[in-house]
């Protein structure tokens, strides 16, 4: 454990996990279904990895984890983990043939190898370790005291522009189900899903027994009153849930594309793979069904620098290693630097919040795991003026806040809601409105049907409204970027409900449609209707 009373501050280390449910039972092989494997492989496996080397060695940590549920639900369907496995057999395999292949390629043989080994690694923590389910080894960390899982909205619901109070209490009251389901507890914290936040949400929140969220740096800044501390202080919103603010200086060290440290020469280059660089014969039984050449995982080149992908270098997995350390250890030297400064000024000891898209690590940033290892190993053995903390140990010594308003606000360009409402998707929302209308409408009328078949009609009409309130939607037609795939999931979603809807009130069910919907749109097995009514229940 890490000695108490020798620190100036703490350092908040905060990971959000999520990815919207794609799961497609209907077809064998679907592309998006990607996004989850491919964020396993490289992000959340690399995680268990480090942080149970860590454990076993008594290296202590601390990490705020959010994992949405939408992810939580993916990471224990058996169709999707055993697909995943397959596509983990398929890459191990082709590491085996590229350790062949290369042989003769002493500049690519270190980094086939270094994939081989890693690969081989995972897909033994996952089959074997934590039989395909990575959330019992989440839990193992949790309960061990060394990261704090907490729980984001139901589907990744865009909170402030519901406009029925009832589907923002459904987006909290399914969270923390589905939470509760897997860990054995209420979470205790919520990561609002794009920090996205409006006067009133924290009242829902505090309602389900939630104590802390996070807000972007201006929700607390822009508060009233002002913050004494700025964003280095939780505050107390007026419902009494604790809000902690992002640092920007810690976040642009990760997150910037000039400054950051994934933009270094010699870490991995993302977006030159093996599925476009290899014969096309050889590569094809690891592309999709269609064959049309992909990103399959393997890279073999570094940034190098601002040239073009055919002028990039042969990465030196030494090389990256050691600079994965030489930036941990600068690191940790500005938040020490940055804590004694603000001890200096504050009469309380300072907070450094630092929030990232756990995607970052691992997946876009491959040397991401390795630096936070070496993070974690040099503030445990240097045990400087910096005390990595929760959220719920930093509260638990330092009770009493200052008391304010958060503003309206998210983590989106901007700072509000422009991403997630502008003429590429504000078609949506009429849509979505009307939906959550007539969800609180059929609730109340049905409220106390004792008939079956309603009750399962009006429980998948549930799941679906709340697929189609995902903010991913939004946010991909606003990047440009799988732009049909978004259009399809919520026009899906919205026609799916509609269907329910009117066969339900109508009196003509559709059994074979329902049982369709309910094998496709699995997601929460608990999901009650009755949620939706304006009255307790």
């Amino acid at each position: 454990m890490y000695p108490k009373g020798k620190e100036k501050g703490y350092w908040c280390l905060v990971l959000h996990a999520h990815l919207p449910f794609v799961r497609h039972p209907e077809y064998e092989d679907f592309l998006e279904e990607d996004w989850l494997y491919e964020a396993i492989t490289e992000t959340y496996l690399p995680f268990v990895d480090i942080f149970d080397r860590l454990l076993e060695e008594n290296i202590d940590y601390r990490v705020t984890l959010s994992i949405s549920p939408p992810l939580m639900n993916m990471l224990t369907d058996e169709l999707l983990m055993s697909r995943y496995l397959k596509k983990l057999d398929k890459l191990v395999e082709l590491t085996e043939k590229e350790l062949v292949r290369t042989k003769f390629l002493p500049e690519f043989q270190d980094t086939v190898k270094m994939y081989h080994e890693n690969l081989q690694r995972y897909r033994s923590i996952f089959r074997d370790k934590y039989g395909c389910n990575i959330l019992t080894a989440f839990k193992k960390f949790q309960d061990a005291g060394k990261i704090e899982v907490i729980t984001c909205c139901a589907t990744h619901g865009f909170l402030p522009l519901a406009t029925q109070k009832q589907s923002v209490k459904a987006q909290v009251f399914f969270a923390c189900d589905t939470y509760e389901r897997h860990f054995g507890r209420r979470p205790r914290g919520m990561w609002l899903s794009e920090c996205a936040y409006v006067p009133g949400v924290d009242e829902v929140l505090v309602s389900e027994g939630i104590r802390f969220f996070f807000l972007e740096a201006h929700g607390v800044l822009y508060a009233t009153p002002r913050p004494k501390y700025g964003v280095f202080a939780p505050v107390f919103t007026p419902s009494g849930a604790a809000v902690f603010a992002r640092d920007i200086e810690s976040a642009q060290q990760v997150w910037s594309a000039e400054i950051g440290y994934p933009g270094d020469v010699d870490y991995r280059e993302f977006y030159r793979d093996v599925g476009y660089d290899l014969e096309y014969d050889y590569i094809k039984s690891y592309l999709h069904n269609d064959g049309v050449r992909r990103n399959v995982g393997l890279k073999y080149f570094r940034v190098s620098g601002k040239v073009p992908l055919s002028k990039k270098e042969p990465y030196n997995p030494a090389w990256a290693r050691e600079k994965a350390a030489s930036h941990a250890g600068n690191f940790m030297f500005n938040r020490e630097k940055q804590i004694e400064h603000l001890a200096s000024i504050m009469d309380r000891k300072p907070i450094v919040v630092s929030p990232y898209d756990a995607e970052l690590y691992g997946h876009w940033w491959f040397e991401g795991p390795m630096f936070l290892e070496y993070l974690f190993r040099k503030m445990y053995h240097d045990q400087g003026n910096v005390l990595p903390v929760t959220p719920i140990e930093y509260l638990k010594d330092n009770p009493a806040n200052q008391i304010v308003q958060p503003a309206a606000s998210s983590w989106g360009d901007k700072g509000y809601f422009e991403v997630w409402l502008n003429g590429t998707n504000d078609w949506i929302y009429r849509h979505l409105h009307a939906a959550q209308r007539r969800m609180v409408e059929v609730a109340e009328l049905f409220n106390d049907t004792t008939e079956h078949l309603q009750v399962r009609v009006l429980n998948q009409m549930v799941r679906e409204l709340l697929l189609a309130e995902s903010s991913d939607w939004p946010f991909i037609m606003a990047t440009g970027t799988m732009v049909e795939y978004a259009n399809k999931r919520i026009t899906d979603h919205l026609v799916r409900f509609n269907e329910l809807y009117y066969n339900l009130k109508n009196d003509r069910i559709n059994t074979k449609f329902l049982e369709d919907l309910e094998w496709k749109d699995n997601i929460f097995p608990n999901a009650d209707y009755k949620k939706y009514t304006r009255k307790k229940v």
